[in-house]
């Protein structure tokens, strides 16, 4: 089904996205919408993660909202022993989670789903730093011609943070249709690139955020 276009402007950004299309009604009047701010969470022993990342392939997408990279099978996020595949990820300037009200430069998004399809989404937040080698490459594919490059080389273990403690809460996408039902784990270490890194993808992409959304109910832990 089409659905009508949607972005980041003053007359198709988050404050409208519900009022574009019935489908997105779910922006405006969801109960377990993302992102939040990472405050107040809970400490808990929580299922461990195990990240199943290496070296792959991937396609790269501009969607018109942001840069995607789709990788090849085989990677993927073991949450305790069950095991997500990793379809896709991308990048937001600035951070879509805030923690304690304060925003990083740049997220990253690791998008994961299970066997029955349940999605699993990783934040890694991006702050200032030495190069990163693995987003180097992404950017100068972008820079080569993103539309005439079907795969490229990139190690994924490049794109994470030493350690795996992470907050944890149920949420939704962070753009339209703004489904919910996602497992949010936003890691706690950030992923550090270089400021002339992070400025590149400001320029791409200047601003492609959506406001934190209220936490209401849910609970928010930490581990």
């Amino acid at each position: 089904m089409n659905r009508t276009p949607w972005g980041y402007a003053a007359d198709n950004g988050p404050a409208c996205w519900a009022s574009l299309d019935p489908g997105y009604r779910l922006c405006g009047c969801g109960t377990e919408q993302s992102p939040v701010d990472l405050v107040d969470a809970r400490k808990a022993q929580l299922p461990p993660l195990r990240f199943d990342y290496g070296p792959t392939r991937a396609a790269i997408e501009d969607t018109g909202a942001t840069v995607q990279f789709n990788p090849a099978p085989g990677r993927g996020l073991v949450i305790g022993r069950h095991r997500h595949e990793l379809r896709q990820f991308h990048f937001h300037h600035a951070s879509e989670h805030l923690v304690d009200g304060t925003r990083w430069p740049m997220e990253l998004h690791l998008v994961h789903t299970d066997s029955k399809g349940g999605l699993a989404v990783v934040g890694v937040f991006i702050g200032e730093g030495e190069v990163n080698a693995a987003v180097e490459i992404l950017w100068q594919a972008l820079v080569d011609d993103p539309e005439s490059l079907d795969h490229i080389d990139v190690d994924l273990a490049a794109l994470l943070p030493a350690t795996t403690k992470a907050w944890r809460y149920r949420g939704s996408l962070t753009t339209p249709p703004c489904s919910e039902g996602v497992s949010w784990i936003v890691l706690a270490d950030i992923l550090p690139l270089s400021a002339r890194q992070i400025a590149a993808f400001t320029n791409y992409r200047p601003a492609n955020c959506r406001p934190a959304q209220a936490l209401g109910g849910r609970v928010l832990t930490i581990g």
